[in-house]
């Protein structure tokens, strides 16, 4: 009889051990304290000298919450960051001047959390790439002429293709006034191109375009200004091109537009670039595509 006393004891304790292991563990969050209302102090890259910025796109923010473990931040323009610290950055790529509305959720502990959101106007200009920029102005100032001695310096071609289809010039076959030009590409800043034309005092004009520039007759050469230095602007070319057959950048030139000889175009798109070689695509005002090829003087 005692020992099933014992044995029943020992069942007794071992099953209240097992009650005891299975015991479920409580954890806590401790208070749940709702954030402030977020600060948000935007700063634009190159606001100092320009309110919407110098044309990058680049903007930092700096975030401040009393009891914010984290932030989740909505830039307006649809994309958006998580973060734990209270700095970030972001570029917006969209061209010309904008407006975003940036929002912030500053969280919490247990998800509790508030918000604000604060407007901002940002400039983003066409960034034109590190190696095109070399290649053009050797990152100072650079002197280029028209390729008189190559085949193709001067050509027209339809619309729909990237070639000289129709008429493409052998080694100065063209006017004199087609090859004397000196056009000069400058470095203005970190994105900034300009032009200067020197022409010699005339400019080779197709006939269809006398008219743009004050004057009328055949094809030939005219006295025209070319206009002193202008800024340049470039943007991504929309012609249809694709990367087998151009750069996909295009830029336009102030007034009259000519770079080396006159179609009624003042935008023109890089086919192609090398350090030594550029070849430019026009539309000109009868509707045809024109082709140059200029060389490092």
């Amino acid at each position: 009889m005692k020992r099933n006393i014992n044995y029943i004891l020992l069942f007794l304790v071992a099953a209240t051990m097992s009650i005891g292991s299975c015991k479920k563990t409580d954890y806590t969050f401790g208070p749940i304290k709702t954030p402030s209302t977020p600060v948000i102090t935007p700063a634009i890259q190159g606001s100092t000298t320009n309110a919407t910025g110098d044309g990058s796109g680049k903007i930092k923010i700096t975030l401040s919450a009393t009891n914010a473990l984290a932030y989740k931040v909505y830039w307006g323009d649809g994309d958006s960051s998580t973060l734990t610290t209270d700095t970030t950055s972001h570029n917006y790529i969209k061209l010309d001047t904008n407006t975003y509305t940036i929002t912030v959720n500053a969280i919490g502990t247990g998800g509790a959390m508030s918000t604000a959101a604060k407007q901002v106007k940002v400039l983003y200009l066409f960034q034109i790439p590190d190696a095109v920029m070399t290649m053009i102005t050797n990152n100072s100032s650079k002197k280029w002429v028209s390729a008189k001695e190559t085949a193709g310096n001067f050509g027209v071609g339809p619309i729909a293709t990237f070639s000289p289809d129709y008429y493409s010039a052998g080694p100065e076959q063209e006017p004199a006034c087609a090859y004397d030009d000196v056009i000069t590409f400058t470095q203005t800043g970190a994105n900034g191109i300009s032009i200067n034309v020197n022409n010699q005092g005339s400019s080779f004009l197709i006939a269809a375009s006398t008219a743009f520039y004050g004057q009328s007759g055949p094809d030939g050469c005219y006295v025209i200004n070319t206009g002193g230095t202008k800024d340049l602007s470039f943007y991504g070319a929309n012609s249809g091109s694709s990367a087998s057959n151009s750069t996909g950048i295009e830029f336009s030139v102030p007034g009259n537009g000519i770079v080396d000889f006159g179609t009624g175009a003042v935008s023109y798109e890089i086919l192609s670039i090398t350090s030594t070689t550029i070849q430019l695509r026009d539309v000109g005002i009868d509707g045809n595509a024109w082709y140059q090829i200029l060389q490092a003087q």
